[in-house]
C-alpha cells in the first residue's frame, strides 16, 4: 500500500489540484489532470521550495504534498527492494517452490544464508510458485513446514481470466490460511501473502 496525499501539481506551465499517489514504482496524481510517473522514467527529484521537482521523459512536473513531500522524496530515491517488500530478512529460512525468476533468486541468495528448493520444517517464508490452479494444490503441505507466525507467499501470472486471484485466495482459504497482503512481485506476476490465522498459533 502507497502513499496518498492532497496535492498542488504544476505541469506544463499549468496548476491542478487533485490528489497524489506514491506507489512502490510510480508517483501518480489524479484531479483534472491524470499524470503517472514510473520511477523507471524519472531522470532527475529533487526538492523546489515545498515540492518535489520530477524530471521524466524531457519534462518536469511539480508535486506539492506539502509537508509530505522531504519523506516521498526519500521513498523515490530510496525504493524499497522487492525482498524488503516481501519481509525477508537474513535470518530467516526460506523456501522456494516453482518460482523461476533468475534476479529474485540471485538477490535471495545474497539475502539469506540458504534457502531450500523443497520444504522443510520451520520454515518463515515460503514462496509458492503457482502457474495454474493445480499448482495451489501444494498449499496444504505448505502450511505444514511453516512456522506459526510464518508467511507463505503464492506467485501466480497477472491478467489471466482462467487462473485468477480468486482462484488463489480461494485455495488459501480452503488451506485454512489469511490472505493479509498483495504485491507487485514482476511486471509478469502478482504475490499473495498468507499466514496462519491468530487463533491457531
Amino acid at each position: 500500500m502507497g502513499y496518498t496525499a492532497d496535492c498542488k501539481l504544476t505541469y506544463e506551465g499549468k496548476a491542478y489540484s487533485g490528489k497524489a499517489m506514491l506507489e512502490t514504482d510510480y508517483l501518480e496524481f489524479k484531479g483534472a489532470l491524470k499524470l503517472k510517473v514510473p520511477f523507471k522514467s524519472i531522470t532527475a527529484v529533487a526538492m523546489e521550495k515545498e515540492a518535489l521537482q520530477v524530471k521524466f521523459d524531457g519534462r518536469v512536473a511539480l508535486f506539492n504534498v506539502g509537508n509530505q513531500s522531504e519523506k516521498w522524496l526519500q521513498k523515490i530515491l530510496n525504493p524499497k527492494s522487492l525482498l524488503d517488500k516481501l519481509g525477508v530478512k537474513p535470518e530467516h529460512n526460506v523456501c522456494v517452490l516453482k518460482v523461476d525468476d533468475e534476479s529474485f533468486l540471485a538477490d535471495l541468495e545474497k539475502r539469506v544464508a540458504k534457502f531450500s528448493t523443497r520444504l522443510v520444517s520451520e520454515c518463515d517464508v515460503i514462496f509458492l510458485g503457482a502457474e495454474k490452479e493445480a499448482d495451489l494444490a501444494a498449499l496444504g503441505s505448505c502450511k505444514e513446514s511453516l512456522k506459526k507466525d510464518g508467511a507463505i507467499w503464492v506467485v501466480n501470472p497477472k491478467g489471466q481470466k482462467s487462473f485468477n486471484e480468486n482462484h488463489v485466495l480461494a485455495a488459501g482459504k480452503k488451506a485454512g490460511l489469511v490472505d493479509v497482503k498483495v504485491a507487485k512481485f514482476s511486471e509478469t506476476h502478482t504475490a499473495h501473502r498468507f499466514v496462519i490465522p491468530k487463533a491457531q498459533r
